[in-house]
């Protein structure tokens, strides 16, 4: 049997063909929402988000995911801007708020096809695809006022802690990156490139990366594996900071550095071979007090296609990429381009 929480779409709600067990009309308090069925035996419930006093406010429904099973929910979406911004969307996904529509249709199909994090791991990208001002010196804005990169994208990828990917990650970015893009990766004081055996790959030092930034100024993209190298990380646009949050290494940091995450604080960290689940994320940014800007799971290097590498990518401004199967359900729900 099934609950629904209703208000602005009642007759909407109304209309659904699901036995219904218990009904609440009007607008609540998120934390009577709570209290009346925290301890409530249901199979889903249908949440019109109107329903919730201060919706607007992601931490209201942050609460909400802290004490029900979000899993048994179906959220209902205005079409506010401010519920059904990229930003707002992206923090539902990472509070594990995997089931939101806006119609009818998508509330039946979420009913016999519920989401899991992986159908709608392209939201949580949105947050980072950055509104700019126009005109703002390399980059251009589409339609819908997202950034778009242009010529001339020079991306640093850095290891914080020992060893965490970097050179492996910047591979993979390439490697689906040049599907529709020109790209070319270059490594900076070390040979691990050679590995790879692919001629897109460039290893060079400290006093040669300035040459080799020019000489493929021609190109979409270039990633530079940084390593401690200053003068690689000054000549990029913009940097990537990779945090492998495994105990060991973050301990170590910490005896090295006792301020290094002070010194992150505002820029790009990636959480890169990482098993956190997106609670424990929220956990690991409220404890460090900086904003992580993408949880990477391990990637298989062998793959051709990883979808979480897409999303990263999409989150990252690069927007040439397919929709296919997963677009199509975007529209069935409801929610695509928002």
């Amino acid at each position: 049997m099934n609950v629904i929480v209703a208000n602005r779409y009642q007759s909407l709600l109304q209309g659904l063909n699901i036995d219904i067990i218990k009904q609440m009309v009007g607008e609540f308090e998120v934390d009577d929402i709570i209290s009346t069925f925290q301890n409530f035996f249901y199979q889903r419930m249908i949440l019109d988000i109107t329903a919730i006093k201060n919706y607007k406010d992601v931490k209201t429904l942050q609460k909400l995911s802290i004490s029900l099973d979000m899993d048994k929910v179906i959220l209902l979406l205005d079409d506010s801007p401010e519920s059904t911004s990229p930003d707002y969307i992206s923090k539902l996904v990472s509070m594990g708020i995997y089931n939101f529509t806006k119609n009818a249709e998508g509330i039946m199909y979420l009913y016999n096809n519920p989401n899991s994090y992986r159908d709608v791991a392209q939201y949580q990208q949105l947050d980072i695809v950055t509104p700019i001002v126009q005109g703002q010196p390399g980059t251009s804005v589409n339609q819908t006022g997202l950034m778009q990169p242009e010529h001339g994208r020079i991306i640093g990828i850095k290891n914080v802690t020992d060893d965490s990917g970097a050179t492996t990650l910047i591979y993979m970015m390439k490697k689906q990156l040049e599907k529709n893009y020109s790209v070319v990766a270059i490594e900076v004081d070390k040979r691990d490139f050679m590995f790879f055996r692919d001629k897109g790959l460039v290893s060079t030092n400290t006093q040669g990366i300035g040459n080799e930034v020019s000489k493929y100024s021609n190109k979409d993209v270039i990633l530079i594996d940084i390593n401690k190298s200053a003068s690689a990380e000054s000549l990029c646009t913009e940097v990537f900071y990779l945090i492998e949050p495994s105990i060991i290494k973050l301990n170590k940091l910490m005896m090295t550095d006792g301020k290094v995450l002070q010194k992150l604080k505002g820029k790009k960290v990636i959480l890169n071979q990482s098993l956190l689940s997106s609670k424990d994320v929220l956990d690991f940014e409220y404890e460090s007090k900086i904003k992580i800007f993408y949880n990477m799971p391990p990637l298989n290097e062998r793959e051709t296609n990883i979808q979480v590498l897409n999303s990263f990518l999409t989150k990252a401004g690069f927007t040439r990429q397919a929709g296919g199967e997963q677009e199509k359900k975007s529209k069935l729900l409801g929610i695509f381009n928002i």
